[in-house]
C-alpha cells in the first residue's frame, strides 16, 4: 500500500515547511504549493489523498482553490478529474463564523483557526482520512432511498439517474441520513457520528453541509425539524 499523499497549500513559507515536516514525520508523503493556480495544477497532476489549504493565497484564494478541486476541471479532455472525493482541511487566519461557513459551503470538510498546534493539525488529518477509509470498509455496496442511489464502494451518488459530485463529508452525512430515512437526527448526534466531535458547539457546521446537499440534490430531500435536527425524506 502506497503512502498517503497530502498537498499543503500555504503561502507563508515557515508555516508550510513546519506543517509539511510534521506530516512527513507522521508517515505521509507531502508536497507544497504557495499560490492558488499552482495548488490546483498540482492537485490535478498529483491526485493527493487530502489537502491542507490556507484561505489567504496569492493568485486566487483558498475558497476558489477548494471550489475548483472539488468540482473537478471544467474540461475533462485536458485535465484528469479526481476519481474520488478528497478531504480538505482549511486553515483560516481568523475565527469568523461567516468565513468558516463559506469555506464549508465550497467543499471544505474541516477547519483550523490560526494559530494552531501541529499536533492538533496532524490529529485532524488522521481523523479525516480514517473517516473516509472506515466508511468505505464497513459500508454495504449500495444504498437506495427513493430516487437517490448511493454507491458506497465507489463513493458515488446519483439522483434520478444523474450523478452528483459530493465532498467526503457531504457523502458521509448523506449516508448517515439515508441509513435512517424519515428519522429525525439531532444536530449534536450528527456532529458526533459524522464529524467525531464530542461537543455540540459546531452545529452550524451541520447546517452548512445540509444546505450544500440540498443545493446539489434538491431542496425537497432533507426535512428540517426546527430546534432538533434533520431527516431524509423518501421520494417516490
Amino acid at each position: 500500500m502506497r503512502e498517503r499523499r497530502i498537498l499543503v497549500v500555504e503561502d507563508e513559507r515557515t508555516i508550510a515547511e513546519s506543517v509539511a515536516a510534521r506530516l512527513r514525520a507522521e508517515g505521509f508523503t507531502v508536497e507544497t504549493a504557495g499560490d492558488g493556480p499552482t495548488a490546483v495544477a498540482r492537485f490535478r497532476a498529483w491526485q493527493p489523498d487530502l489537502v491542507v489549504l490556507d484561505v489567504m493565497l496569492p493568485g486566487f484564494d483558498g475558497l476558489e482553490v477548494c471550489r475548483r478541486i472539488q468540482a473537478g476541471p471544467p474540461d475533462t479532455t485536458t485535465a484528469v478529474r479526481a476519481h474520488r472525493p478528497v478531504p480538505v482541511l482549511m486553515l483560516t487566519a481568523r475565527d469568523d463564523e461567516t468565513d468558516l461557513l463559506v469555506g464549508l459551503a465550497v467543499g471544505a470538510d474541516d477547519y483550523l483557526t490560526k494559530p494552531f498546534s501541529l499536533r492538533e493539525l496532524a490529529a485532524r488529518v488522521h481523523v479525516l482520512l480514517r473517516r473516509v477509509e472506515r466508511a468505505a470498509a464497513v459500508a454495504p455496496a449500495a444504498l437506495t432511498v427513493g430516487d437517490v442511489e448511493i454507491n458506497q464502494a465507489e463513493r458515488r451518488v446519483s439522483r434520478a439517474g444523474v450523478e452528483v459530485h459530493l465532498t467526503p463529508t457531504e457523502f458521509d452525512l448523506l449516508v448517515h441520513l439515508a441509513g435512517r430515512p424519515r428519522t429525525v437526527l439531532p444536530r449534536e448526534r450528527l456532529l458526533a457520528d459524522v464529524w467525531g466531535w464530542a461537543e455540540g458547539s459546531g452545529t452550524r457546521t451541520v447546517d452548512s453541509h445540509v444546505k450544500a446537499l440540498r443545493r446539489k440534490l434538491g431542496a425537497d430531500l432533507i426535512r428540517t425539524v426546527h430546534g432538533v435536527g434533520y431527516a431524509l425524506e423518501v421520494q417516490p
